[in-house]
């Protein structure tokens, strides 16, 4: 029969041992945690943002009530219209 208090595990021995072994198993626990949502992320497009048109902009500005209907309908005939030439 063996007796562990005969052979130089003392107390503070005991509890050494029982902390690391809590250390051991949060250390598993972390990694496998980790390597869970590593696998499991979303995989993540890096596009470029969209460009808001010139059309999206002037509807914002008359939602925010920057220009009235006569000049939001003004703007938006200029846009469609194409671009402005000089003669």
């Amino acid at each position: 029969m063996l007796f562990w208090y005969d052979h130089g595990v003392s107390g503070w021995g005991w509890f050494a041992m029982s902390i690391s072994m809590i250390l051991f198993w949060a250390l598993i626990i972390t990694i496998a945690v980790l390597l869970f949502r590593a696998i499991n992320r979303p995989q993540e497009h890096t596009a470029t943002p969209a460009t808001t048109s010139s059309e999206e902009i002037l509807r914002e500005r008359l939602a925010r009530g920057e220009i009235d209907e006569d000049e939001y309908l003004r703007r938006l005939n200029t846009l469609r219209s194409g671009p402005l030439t000089k003669h």
